[in-house]
């Protein structure tokens, strides 16, 4: 850091040093220009001696700041990804910027260790994501882990999943980038020759051509083409070059880049999800990228959930299977929305068509040139293609585990997400989806954008996925008529006599973190909060399911639990003891006490 901070410097005092050295050739003054270069060196080392960082009590902590002293700390339970990118200079000195993703939105509260060793870097990533995992000694010897009802990962084995291949260079200019690189290059080279008056000292009427108009057009397009194709292709080689997908125990790692290295690490645990992208030109050609749905990244950190880049579908397919354990949210067949949503589909891409072919029409009705109407077919054969598209592509599908949704057709996108990273459901309708009978299906989540959602479903299957998905938590928001069969509401009475003499476990609803609000020992009532479960901004109560007597809870430092992980554990109620147990109803009023008495403190 201290020779990649002060050259980082002099670059971004760059134009100001141009400007001193300019001034100082003028008037002869040398001197200025040292102090130009001084500056900014002076600045760097001052930004390396003033920075720090450490891992200690859980936390990972940041200092920073020389007249301004700033300090971040972050839980390492909020570490969410793990990023090594080393730019050329970075690569020249054996350094590299470790980047922790922790979910902040914020720019000013990003952990970014600048001018790390890379021995040391790889070390600090594997700490960090290895020191949130809670060891059995933190839920006390014989006490449950809450990721005990967790089933097994069933993901592939350690290994590289995908690595590159020269052939994927023939999906770069389907991606559009390329596109977007020439026109920003012509961009600025138009304004530069506009600020010099060179466009307007340009005569199209001076030139001489010695080839007809026609094939100078044509052999423009060739040219652009040709440079679109070479800018796409050198930008995919420079970014995915050496591009390795890999699975480790706890983590999956992506390693990218020929010029700017760049080493990406998602938790396992982390990931809800995976998003299968394809556009139509990609789609045609055979092709598909991927990202992972990782909670806590922000939608400006979407190069961080990066899984492959444009690349063969069976390749994607591949290694989306490996990334969900399972291959059938890619392979089973997606339940269609129907005719209403299907009508929709053609409403919205031939209406506009066919109203600009209405146009066309009509000034040729007024006396415009009759061969406008061969723009008709041209306007109507697409959208009609681009309506069955959509409608061919629509759909969802809930399985086990799993929420599938599809839609788009120029932009088609596959999302699985799993149920047990949503935290909550959201049902929107315009008055034209309401006089349809259809509803808009949002899955909230805490990972990628925020939601998956299932567009233009039937408003009574949308209830019925998510009462399927998440049993008990539309309950109270659903009327009796709309409630799906096979779903029940959750019990909030005291049980049946069976219920009330065994055990109940209480499971967290959603992937979120828990507190506590009663302690073991305590006598809850059915319907009494056991604990809170906050995920993103989302907060609900767990409540009790029956009465009973607490005989184990989740530590408070467990932290993040996932959908259907244990929270606690409830015995039979005092009532049910004889009167000389511990729990007989004349010896609970202490505990009851207590645990009132700390809610009271919360």
């Amino acid at each position: 850091m201290l020779l990649v901070q002060p050259v980082r410097e002099v670059a971004r005092f760059l134009p100001v040093l141009v400007g001193l050295v300019v001034a100082g050739s003028a008037g002869g003054l040398g001197g200025l220009q040292l102090a130009g270069v001084a500056v900014p060196i002076l600045l760097g080392v001052a930004r390396w001696v003033t920075t720090t960082y450490r891992i200690s009590a859980g936390r990972v902590e940041l200092r920073r700041g020389l007249l301004s002293r700033r300090v971040l700390s972050v839980p390492l339970d909020r570490v969410r990804t793990v990023d090594l990118t080393a730019p050329a200079v970075h690569r020249l000195v054996g350094v590299t910027i470790v980047r922790i993703g922790t979910g902040a939105a914020s720019a000013d509260d990003a952990l970014d260790l600048d001018g790390l060793d890379t021995g040391v870097a790889r070390d600090l990533r594997s700490r960090l994501l290895a020191a949130g995992d809670t060891t059995d000694e933190e839920h006390g010897p014989g006490a449950p882990s809450p990721a005990s009802s967790r089933p097994s990962d069933p993901s592939s084995p350690p290994g590289v999943v995908a690595a590159f291949d020269p052939r994927w260079l023939r999906y770069a200019p389907l991606t559009g980038s390329g596109v977007v690189v020439v026109a920003a290059l012509a961009a600025a080279v138009g304004q530069v020759l506009n600020t010099r008056d060179l466009v307007a000292g340009l005569d199209p009427r001076r030139w001489q051509l010695e080839v007809p108009v026609g094939l100078a057009v044509l052999l423009g397009v060739v040219v652009a083409a040709v440079v679109v194709v070479s800018v796409s292709v050198l930008g995919y080689l420079l970014t995915n070059g050496r591009f390795t997908l890999r699975r480790s125990p706890r983590s999956w790692q992506v390693s990218r880049g020929l010029v700017t290295t760049r080493e990406t690490t998602l938790d396992v645990d982390r990931v809800a999800g995976v998003a299968l992208g394809e556009p139509l030109a990609l789609r045609m050609a055979g092709g598909a990228h991927l990202s992972a749905i990782v909670t806590g990244v922000d939608r400006s950190q979407r190069g961080s959930a990066t899984l492959l880049p444009p690349a063969p579908a069976r390749v994607v397919e591949h290694a989306a299977a490996a990334v969900l354990g399972d291959d059938t949210p890619l392979t089973t067949t997606l339940r269609a929305h129907g005719r209403q949503a299907c009508r929709r589909r053609w409403v919205r891409a031939v209406g506009p068509a066919a109203v600009a072919a209405l146009l066309v029409a009509a000034a040729v009705a007024a006396g415009a040139p009759r061969w406008l109407l061969a723009l008709v077919p041209g306007l109507l054969i697409p959208a009609a293609a681009l309506a069955h598209d959509r409608a061919r592509g629509l759909g969802h599908a809930l399985l086990p585990g799993h929420l599938v949704a599809r839609a788009g057709s120029l932009a088609r996108r596959r999302e699985v997400l799993e149920l047990d990273h949503v935290i909550g459901w959201s049902l929107r309708s315009t008055v034209w989806q309401r006089r349809a009978g259809l509803t808009t299906l949002v899955a909230t989540t805490a990972g990628g954008s925020g939601r998956v959602t299932v567009t233009d479903v039937p408003r009574g299957v949308a209830v019925a996925v998510a009462g399927s998905a998440t049993p008990g938590l539309l309950d109270p928001f659903v009327a009796d008529g709309l409630r799906p069969g096979g779903v029940e509401p959750a019990p909030t009475d005291g049980g049946t006599e069976a219920e009330r003499g065994r055990l109940v476990h209480v499971s967290a609803p959603f992937w979120g973190e828990i507190t506590p609000h009663v302690a073991v020992g305590d006598v809850v009532e059915a319907g009494q909060p056991l604990a809170t479960i906050e995920a993103v901004k989302l907060s609900a109560p767990i409540t009790a399911p029956s009465a009973g007597t607490v005989t184990w809870l989740a530590p408070a430092r467990t932290g993040t639990v996932r959908g259907g992980d244990l929270v606690a554990v409830l015995g039979p109620a005092p009532q049910d003891h004889p009167p000389d147990s511990p729990l007989s109803p004349g010896r609970t009023s202490s505990s009851a006490g207590r645990s009132r008495t700390g809610r009271s403190r919360r």
